[in-house]
């Protein structure tokens, strides 16, 4: 089977996506969409996003992270599906789509794309987490995914690879883990950012959920105020805004840019499965 994909990036967070408003992708085949995700000999993407029926919103968005394990929703494929969608005809300028964090709203503008994001929850302030003789102090957050947010004096002395996948995985958040979110804080309302991803297993070149868990950390312990501008790994910026409501981060968007890399076909039936997917 032959697929037309668009590849895209959203501030650095790449993604494959597929119009699959037929419903013949067999997204349920992790092993396969894993091979499909994986670079060098697949695509190479952060993510695989399809444009599927809904009977709730102008169109699904299934988000399949690189492990082909579908995964709640990603801010930054939330701003790309939303450009994606409108080119294909799934959806005008403003639109609705369904995710498995409910349905949420996207409008493309002249600044990039702008998506309303879930209400964040499950807050833990200020926690201690202990790994191999070190204590990470930070504070949980759910912003549509799991995140550890990790305030860190200088980010670019930070080893991602080897600090995050440690508390990924830490008893602390089982059993689903977390995403692990290092920031350092500038003024005014400014932020830098870099992400352990959940089933990327490594760091991405942005993370949306990310911005926006640190931005409500900043807001609700470092004396932020909204709009909050985070500044990627990828080296672009993304903007958090929203409402601030009862001591708390509430209506929260996610601006940003949008861009199309490229076009192409990917025949699923000579997809190379190797070992180091199965």
């Amino acid at each position: 089977m032959k697929l037309n994909f668009i590849k895209m990036h959203g501030a650095g967070n790449d993604f494959a996506l597929f119009d699959d408003r037929d419903g013949h992708i067999p997204w349920q085949d992790h092993i396969l969409m894993a091979a499909v995700a994986t670079r060098r000999t697949g695509i190479g993407c952060e993510g695989l996003v399809l444009v599927q029926p809904s009977t709730r919103a102008d169109f699904r968005m299934r988000f399949l992270n690189p492990d082909g394990a579908e995964a709640e929703m990603c801010g930054n494929a939330a701003r790309c599906v939303a450009m994606f969608a409108h080119a294909i005809g799934a959806a005008g300028r403003s639109m609705t789509m369904e995710t498995r964090c409910g349905v949420m709203d996207a409008e493309l503008t002249d600044h990039g794309v702008r998506v309303w994001m879930p209400e964040p929850d499950q807050r833990r302030y200020n926690l201690e987490i202990p790994v191999d003789g070190t204590v990470w102090q930070g504070h949980f957050i759910r912003a549509g995914v799991p995140h550890f947010v990790v305030p860190v004096p200088e980010i670019g002395d930070v080893d991602v690879a080897r600090d995050g996948r440690a508390l990924r995985r830490h008893a602390a958040f089982a059993p689903e883990g977390t995403n692990v979110s290092f920031v350092m804080y500038k003024a005014p309302n400014r932020m830098s950012l870099r992400t352990f991803e959940r089933g990327v297993e490594a760091e991405s070149g942005a993370c949306g959920t990310g911005a926006v868990a640190c931005a409500v950390v900043a807001v609700e312990t470092a004396d932020f105020t909204l709009p909050v501008r985070v500044r990627t790994t990828a080296g672009y910026e993304l903007l958090v805004d929203g409402d601030w409501r009862e001591k708390q981060c509430t209506g929260l968007t996610l601006t940003g840019p949008a861009k199309e890399v490229f076009r192409g076909v990917i025949d699923l039936d000579t997809v190379e499965m190797g070992d180091e997917i199965v």
